[in-house]
């Protein structure tokens, strides 16, 4: 069987062309799965990829295999009413609905309770979460904004932290970013996705803002939180995208100074907006050529970033030994950026304070302080 977001999209290919599997479940659809899984047992091809309008998962609590026990993932809506162009999410993710305020905290509370001590609220967009709860006859109790639900999720312990992914620079609010400052344990750390640091490609990508507001959106974060972590994700190489377009992402980049950034160089997704409407035009050398460009300035910022952590003390929360030596332990500061340091006598959960004494372009290493509570 085939289950997941993909699943619509390739269901003519794995069951009639390829014969791969008998089952074949959209997202949407996984309470169908008892029986689909009879229906397959008749010799029967069993599919059901139909999307819904409310389906959230709200009444599911997941298994979190190979957690690591410390940090869990809460999802807090599903689907995207985007349509930027080069995306395939609101095609097999379906419509955005925003998951109920009440059993994402319910989720929240639980997790705390069995010892985890920082969640992250996912959603495709999570700045136009909005729900509305309504009381016994039905009338409006409270609207509920992504604001106000992080401010909910951090008044469940000074002990949880918050983290939250992703933004879309059209939509995160003033009241989104004085919530991130008002509270010690939601994270000074915005994923802020560009895409190009070119007006007239993110016209065409259907991004809905240009350069100069999302430059306006980055210069307000770091007014009402100057120490914020800040990443983003760029694609090299879109469709008509020039040398003209791809220096101004560069310029953008030199601009912000991101922390991290995810790059990539483009590539065309069957059933979007792009793949309908414009060519894939750029050649592939040249998309690779401009990605590794984006990398080597970004590796500078990124060492700059990290060099300036050093002789800081952060607060740190061990999620495990460092993958390279069992001696040591190894967290995340409040801006996201990866911590090790000796174990001693800390353990995993701990909030440690950490004095950063030298680094590398990808990590901070340091020497404990004191345990935090």
């Amino acid at each position: 069987g085939l289950l997941g977001c993909m699943a619509g999209k390739l269901k003519a290919s794995f069951i009639e062309e390829e014969k791969l599997v008998d089952i074949v479940v959209g997202p949407d659809a996984y309470r169908s799965l008892p029986g689909l899984v009879e229906e397959a047992g008749t010799g029967q091809k069993a599919v059901n990829v139909l999307l819904s309008r409310d389906e959230t998962y709200a009444d599911i609590s997941p298994i979190r295999l190979n957690s690591n026990g410390v940090t869990a993932f809460v999802s807090i809506m599903r689907g995207c009413n985007n349509m930027c162009s080069f995306c395939v999410v609101p095609f097999t993710r379906g419509r955005e609905r925003s998951r109920s305020a009440i059993s994402i905290v319910q989720e929240c509370e639980a997790l705390f309770n069995e010892g985890y001590r920082e969640v992250t609220l996912l959603g495709q967009n999570v700045d136009s979460y909005h729900y509305i709860s309504t009381g016994e006859n039905g009338e409006v109790a409270e609207t509920i904004s992504f604001a106000k639900l992080m401010e909910k999720v951090a008044l469940i312990s000074p002990l949880l932290r918050v983290r939250f992914s992703t933004s879309h620079p059209k939509d995160i609010t003033d009241d989104v970013i004085y919530t991130i400052a008002k509270y010690e344990n939601i994270c000074n750390y915005i994923h802020l996705p560009v895409q190009s640091g070119s007006s007239r490609v993110l016209q065409l990508m259907n991004r809905t803002y240009s350069r100069e507001w999302y430059l306006s959106k980055v210069k307000r974060i770091r007014e009402i939180i100057p120490e914020c972590g800040l990443s983003t994700d760029m694609i090299t190489g879109f469709c008509t995208e020039t040398e003209e377009d791809h220096q101004q992402s560069l310029s953008l980049m030199d601009e912000c100074k991101y922390d991290l950034a995810y790059l990539y160089f483009y590539s065309e997704r069957p059933g979007t907006l792009a793949a309908r409407r414009f060519e894939d035009d750029v050649p592939l050398e040249t998309k690779k050529r401009r990605l590794q460009e984006l990398l080597d300035l970004y590796r500078q910022h990124s060492l700059i970033s990290m060099e300036k952590e050093v002789g800081k003390t952060h607060l740190v929360l061990v999620e495990g030994n460092s993958k390279k030596d069992d001696n040591d332990l190894q967290g995340r500061a409040d801006n996201n950026k990866v911590v090790v340091f000796p174990k001693e006598n800390y353990k995993k959960g701990d909030y440690v304070k950490v004095l950063i004494t030298h680094c590398t372009a990808g990590t901070l290493l340091g020497k404990a302080q004191a345990l935090h509570y």
